[in-house]
């Protein structure tokens, strides 16, 4: 294993996808753990977590992708805040990590990539670039996975 690119949608329903090249190895989904703030229950994302998924491919990686969310109408501040705090989390890691990490602008990825507009188009196409792994893309939640392999396939062709 060498030259890997990492792939992030980092929601809490997103996920990392790890390629070899254009071959892609692994999805995990965002290890999320639920915690109480402010009596209620909240999913956040788990650093342990993420870093231990991670552990195997560390020697390996060259670089880590994030897709560069914002604000989007309609979300409210504190769902806002923990997005914002997700994607801080995970460019943590990476630093800590010492793998370079760089933010992409989803109009970015996707117009280069030539994903067409649509709910389901992500989990098409990773479906058929990827069709060995056509099954982790099957389900209408899995567009986190498409997303982040799609991230990744985009990083490793810069």
């Amino acid at each position: 294993m060498k030259n890997m690119t990492i792939g992030v949608d980092p929601g809490m329903s997103g996920a990392l996808a790890i390629l070899e090249g254009e071959r892609l190895i692994q999805i995990i989904d965002m290890p999320v753990v639920e915690v109480e703030i402010n009596g209620k229950l909240k999913r956040r994302i788990s650093p342990e977590m993420l870093v231990s998924e991670l552990g195997m491919y560390l020697d390996f990686v060259t670089c880590a992708y994030v897709e560069k969310v914002s604000a989007m109408p309609g979300q409210g501040v504190s769902s806002m805040f923990a997005f914002g705090e997700a994607l801080g989390l995970i460019r943590g890691i990476f630093a800590g990590l010492r793998v370079p990490c760089f933010l992409v602008p989803p109009s970015a990825w996707k117009r280069t990539l030539k994903v067409p507009q649509g709910k389901d188009a992500a989990r098409a196409m990773a479906a058929q670039l990827w069709p060995l792994n056509a099954a982790e893309f099957k389900r209408v939640k899995d567009d986190g996975r498409a997303e982040a392999a799609l991230i990744a396939l985009w990083g490793a062709r810069q």
